[in-house]
C-alpha cells in the first residue's frame, strides 16, 4: 500500500467528515457525525482525518520529561483509536479513555489488544458522576478544536471537572492569535479562549508554543494546568 493510496483515502475521509457534519447539523444532531465517520470508515484509519496511528509527538515528548512524578490515574479525552491513551498507560498511568463514538471505542479496543487501558463510550457533556475531580492527569489533545463555538464553553468546564485537587490537565491544540477569527474544521484555539480553564479552577503551570510542519506550518499550544 503506497503513501499515495493512503493520502488519497485521507482526502476522501476529510471530504466525508465535512459532508457528515453538515448533514447532522441540518438534522439538529450536530455531534452525531463523529459516530457516522468512524462507522463508515470500515476499519480504514485513513478515513479518520485525525488518526495518525501514533501518539501525538508533543504528548510523547512531554511524557518523557517526567514532569509528573506520581503516575496515578489518567484519562484521555476523545480517545479515537487509542494511540494517546496507550502512551499514557505505557508511561505508567492507570488509564481510562473515552470517546463519544461507540464505533471508535470498539475499534480502539480491537487494535490495541492486549491493553491496560480501560476504554469506554462516554459523552463529554454527560460524564459519569464518579469521574468528577477523579484524575491525576487529564489529556486533552485535539478534542475541543473539533467542536464549534457553541459547544466550547461547556467543553472547557467538563474537561476541567475531571481534574482532581492537585491534579493536572495537559492541553495540546492548534493555536491562533486572539484577534484572528477561526476557520475550520478544526478550529484553532486562542489564548483568550483557553483562559476558560482558569475560570474553571485551574492554574497555568507551563505554556509553550510550537509548530507542526505538514504540507504547511501549523502553530500549536502545549499547556499544562493544575488544580490547586
Amino acid at each position: 500500500m503506497s503513501d499515495e493510496d493512503f493520502a488519497a483515502r485521507r482526502m476522501k475521509g476529510r471530504q466525508a467528515s465535512d459532508e457528515m457534519q453538515a448533514a447532522r447539523e441540518s438534522q439538529g444532531r450536530p455531534l452525531d457525525w463523529f459516530e457516522d465517520l468512524y462507522h463508515a470508515a470500515n476499519n480504514d484509519p485513513a478515513m479518520i482525518p485525525w488518526a495518525d496511528l501514533e501518539p501525538h509527538p508533543a504528548l510523547s515528548e512531554w511524557l518523557k520529561t517526567g514532569v509528573i512524578a506520581h503516575k496515578g490515574r489518567a484519562v484521555d479525552v476523545g480517545c479515537g483509536l487509542g494511540d494517546n491513551a496507550e502512551a499514557l498507560a505505557a508511561a505508567g498511568f492507570q488509564t481510562d479513555a473515552f470517546d463519544l463514538s461507540p464505533s471508535a471505542v470498539k475499534w480502539a479496543i480491537r487494535r490495541n489488544q492486549p491493553t491496560r487501558v480501560n476504554y469506554c463510550q462516554a459523552d463529554l457533556f454527560n460524564l459519569p458522576p464518579q469521574w468528577h475531580h477523579a484524575f491525576d492527569l487529564v489529556n486533552e489533545t485535539y478534542t475541543i478544536q473539533a467542536l464549534k463555538a457553541e459547544f466550547r464553553q461547556r467543553a472547557f468546564a467538563a474537561i476541567a471537572s475531571l481534574v482532581k485537587p492537585g491534579g493536572y490537565l495537559l492541553v495540546i491544540c492548534r493555536s491562533r492569535a486572539d484577534d484572528v477569527e477561526p476557520s475550520g474544521p478544526p478550529w484553532p484555539l486562542s489564548g483568550k479562549e483557553l483562559s476558560a480553564f482558569e475560570a474553571n479552577g485551574l492554574e497555568v503551570i507551563n505554556h509553550e508554543s510550537f509548530d507542526v510542519k505538514e504540507s504547511r506550518t501549523i502553530p500549536h499550544f502545549r499547556i499544562l494546568y493544575q488544580r490547586s
